[in-house]
């Protein structure tokens, strides 16, 4: 069992978990809406760009290899392109199994000015063919003698029959496995003798003859129904803004979600099911890895659309959970710093930028960010991660690993997101041009003596039509001056 919380996430790494479930295809399609159709009352989408990414228990497989856990996942799609960006999508697809007589599911969302105009859905919900479900445990038997953990996603899209599921959990049984089971429908028959179940409170009450979950005692008096109903010996309840409820043979656990602005919903019980098997497969205790997945869940509502968190997040997340949320800024990964950047810069606010190791804060650097951040509107720090930080300093740098450097650049009131660059050998660009050429900020920030021929993301600023500002730096103030000074 792990005592250290960061010590627990950072042997997120050694976590093998086996996943079934319904796998899906999200596409985003994003664009301005600026006419009406004189076909029609009805809006006309210009589209802007466009972004695919796994959903069902594909979402599940994508938060747990963010978070580093090794994840096998089997599931079924159909013989179309879907299906085929699906197995693009996942570097190891030994699992997949097509189906040519059912469609892969496709759910398509457009999406304008961060509002969500329609959703078409392509799919068949019906149960599978024998002979698919036997191929799913022919294969599940070889994938578990290499796992002690198994999570079933069930979405209700035919996968996971009733007499599959059965079957699985008496595999499970027969190879000491722990079967953790994110449920679907009012009949939670199917899944008695699992280890632990995730209902919502939806489900939790539609499984209980529609039982109030209002309260803690609510929760705890449904839930234990389910327990003695199903021999389900833990019940864990997501509960949206309520947080978590742990319930089981020891005294319950209510966890509060830290408030935060809420963006999107979809997929938080996704993220908050792979976090809780990915901790518990690392050797957390239940308690641990309810407060890490509760962590984790509040984390992805502040993002847009079906997202994942990372190990970086949950760390970051972890260092400033004793600190205001209000006075720290995201730790965000590349495409999230994306999309928020394009929210930002749709509502005609400017965007600036700047990178650095920052590897000491100091009087410097503080008045640097601050002008920096009195000319744009929001203001990005792009951190080179620790390998960035060696291959440019040497290999006793840096003093702060990106964590520790990254919740101080965070807690700046000048900053308004952090995020990570770099290389990771040294014969690879470690500047950060194809970040800047990607988060397109319309003004790059540097400072120091330098000329714009002299910086190649600033060739690649100039490229779109951004503006490169030269800042000029505080005299007398560096970090290699203060680690000689402590070393006299």
């Amino acid at each position: 069992m792990m005592n250290d919380m960061n010590d627990l996430i950072e042997n997120f790494a050694t976590a093998k978990v086996l996943l079934i479930g319904d796998i899906m295809l999200d596409r985003f399609i994003y664009g301005d809406v600026g006419r009406i159709s004189p076909e029609g009352p009805i809006p006309v989408l210009s589209i802007q760009r466009e972004n695919e990414m796994l959903g069902g228990a594909g979402n599940v497989l994508a938060n747990m290899r963010a978070l580093g856990c090794q994840c096998d996942i089997i599931s079924v799609i159909g013989s179309d392109m879907a299906g085929a960006t699906i197995k693009g999508l996942i570097s190891q697809n030994d699992g997949l199994i097509e189906d040519s007589n059912r469609p892969t599911s496709l759910k398509t969302r457009y999406i304008a000015q961060n509002q969500q105009l329609l959703r078409v859905d392509h799919e068949r919900s019906m149960a599978i063919e024998s002979n698919i479900q036997q191929e799913i445990l022919k294969k599940a038997k070889q994938f578990m003698k290499a796992t002690k953990f198994l999570i079933l996603s069930d979405y209700g899209k035919g996968v996971l029959t009733d007499d599959l599921t059965r079957d699985l959990m008496k595999l499970a049984q027969d190879n000491n496995v722990t079967v953790i089971v994110d449920p679907k429908g009012k009949d939670f028959s199917k899944y008695a003798g699992a280890h632990i179940i995730t209902p919502n409170k939806k489900e939790l009450s539609e499984s209980t003859n529609n039982s109030a979950v209002s309260s803690n005692k609510d929760v705890e008096l449904a839930a234990k129904e389910l327990i003695q109903k199903y021999n389900i010996p833990t019940v864990i309840a997501t509960r949206s803004e309520d947080g978590i409820s742990v319930i089981g043979k020891d005294t319950p656990i209510h966890i509060r979600t830290k408030p935060r602005e809420i963006y999107d919903v979809s997929g938080a019980g996704d993220t908050v099911v792979a976090t809780m098997a990915t901790a518990l497969a690392a050797g957390a205790a239940l308690s641990q890895a309810a407060e890490l997945a509760n962590m984790a869940g509040g984390l992805v509502v502040a993002k847009m659309g079906t997202a994942i968190i990372s190990k970086e997040e949950l760390l970051h997340a972890l260092h400033n959970t004793s600190q205001s949320s209000s006075f720290i800024s995201p730790v965000l990964d590349q495409d999230d710093a994306l999309i928020q950047i394009q929210k930002w810069q749709e509502k005609g606010l400017k965007v600036g930028l700047t990178n650095g190791c920052f590897d000491i804060l100091h009087y410097g650097h503080v008045n640097y960010l601050a002008r920096a951040r009195e000319r744009c509107d929001k203001f990005i720090i792009a951190l080179n991660h620790d390998a960035s930080v060696k291959i440019l300093k040497g290999s006793s740098r840096p003093i702060n690993d990106q964590h520790a450097r990254a919740a101080v650049i965070a807690a700046l009131g000048s900053c308004d997101m952090v995020v990570f660059f770099g290389a990771e050998n040294k014969d690879e660009d470690n500047t950060p041009s194809a970040l800047v050429g990607t988060l397109k900020p319309d003004i790059f920030f540097k400072g120091g003596d330098y000329t714009i021929d002299q910086l190649p993301e600033g060739k690649v600023v100039l490229n779109y039509g951004g503006q490169v500002d030269i800042m000029p730096l505080y005299d007398g103030y560096s970090t290699t001056d203060i680690i000689e000074k402590t070393a006299q």
